[in-house]
């Protein structure tokens, strides 16, 4: 059985049962309650949205106060090691997201899959490989590592927003830029951000960017 997965949680905003759900993925070395504040800039367009971010299911190996979804090669093939990391995560992901969506009775389909770093790895790989349709699925700072099957009618096609700092040190941006060539080529509608002369983060108008994806896949 994969480990379950725990984090910080922000009910509605309306005071309303839950009609959505947004699930926020951290970078590598960070926890839950960092990315748990993106929900207050986009609840004025999801009132009705439970806003959940789960801490990673290891600890980190390089930030002991930090958690990864899984480790990262400094040295020798990176691409592999992330290829790799992804694949093995996976499980735990969508043992969480199944949980939650039989415990809140929200579907996928009223389900938001955002992540930052090596969250949106996480969030693209998985949000890509299911066979019902999300939302919407976001990658701040991000790279798309293809599920196995990638390109079968066997996924569903949600609807992505990718967003990168042009300046990015740590996230090639062309990873992003790749990402919306491939997804594009195999039929998903893609949202595509680049923040000028910014690092590695999410600037205003890339969260901006990211509110108003989120307003039209809201309005669908």
């Amino acid at each position: 059985m994969p480990p379950k997965l725990s984090g910080p949680m922000l009910p509605p905003a309306s005071g309303d049962l839950p009609k959505q759900a947004v699930v926020l993925l951290h970078g590598y070395g960070s926890d839950g309650s960092d990315l748990i504040g993106l929900a207050p800039h986009w609840q004025g367009v999801l009132p009705d949205a439970l806003f959940v971010s789960p801490n990673a299911p290891e600890q980190c190996r390089q930030l002991a106060s930090g958690f990864q979804w899984f480790d990262i090669a400094f040295e020798g093939d990176r691409l592999t090691s992330r290829q790799e990391g992804v694949k093995a995560a996976r499980p735990v992901l969508v043992q969480f997201l199944e949980d939650l969506w039989s415990q809140t009775g929200i579907g996928p389909e009223q389900t938001i899959l955002a992540g930052f770093s090596q969250g949106a790895m996480m969030a693209l790989h998985v949000g890509l490989s299911l066979d019902r349709p999300l939302m919407g699925v976001i990658g701040f700072s991000g790279a798309f590592v293809p599920p196995e099957g990638f390109g079968s009618t066997a996924f569903a096609k949600p609807p992505v927003c990718l967003v990168h700092g042009d300046m990015d040190e740590v996230v090639d941006p062309e990873f992003s830029a790749d990402a919306e060539v491939a997804l594009r080529l195999a039929g998903y509608e893609v949202s595509y951000h680049v923040s000028l002369d910014v690092g590695h983060g999410i600037a205003p108008d890339g969260l901006a960017f990211a509110t108003d994806f989120i307003a039209r896949v809201a309005a669908k």
